[in-house]
């Protein structure tokens, strides 16, 4: 964009909100480069229409996405689609006291179930139940068609280009721990 900052930005080939946000900060605030805003306000933009999505398909199934968080690390898992509550809180990044609470809930309705961890008698692990795979994997098909049609006006090899930039400007996040 910086190349068309003399362009209106009505006149873009696909000009969206954004475009109308940066062309302003640089009326405003010439003296900054709102660059960035390019890149990073759209991912975030992106980020809150994908949680709309994401949303709405486990709505279709009756789970909030904090239950899909738990039920899919389970999945993930392998069979027997366990894990301990710890491996549960790493995973969803949330504390002990709230993985607690979400895994009475999901018990509650039949989706996991505890059970004593076979090496320690005082420990427990959480088990995916056969009705909780199924919501899952239900939940997760909708999902993933769900993101495909988001992802539609891109071809395959922009995707994956996509894809790559996305992770070498995350990556430094996830390695730090500071991801959440």
């Amino acid at each position: 964009m910086a190349r068309d900052a003399g362009r209106s930005p009505g006149a873009q080939p696909h000009a969206d909100e954004v475009d109308l946000i940066v062309a302003a900060w640089r009326r405003e605030t010439p003296q900054l480069d709102v660059e960035p805003l390019e890149v990073l306000s759209r991912v975030a933009r992106l980020a809150r229409h994908l949680d709309r999505l994401r949303r709405d398909a486990f709505a279709a199934h009756e789970l909030e996405t904090w239950e899909f968080d738990v039920l899919a690390a389970l999945r993930r898992a392998g069979a027997p689609h366990e894990l301990s509550p710890g491996q549960l809180v790493v995973q969803t990044l949330v504390t002990s006291g709230t993985m607690t609470n979400r895994v009475d809930r999901l018990a509650g309705r039949g989706l996991v179930q505890r059970r004593p961890a076979p090496d320690d008698g005082r420990s427990v692990r959480v088990r995916l139940t056969a009705e909780g795979a199924a919501v899952v994997d239900a939940a997760l098909a909708d999902l993933v068609r769900a993101e495909h049609r988001m992802l539609a006006v891109l071809d395959e090899r922009e995707r994956r280009s996509l894809a790559t930039l996305l992770r070498r400007v995350a990556a430094p996040f996830e390695r730090s721990g500071a991801a959440g």
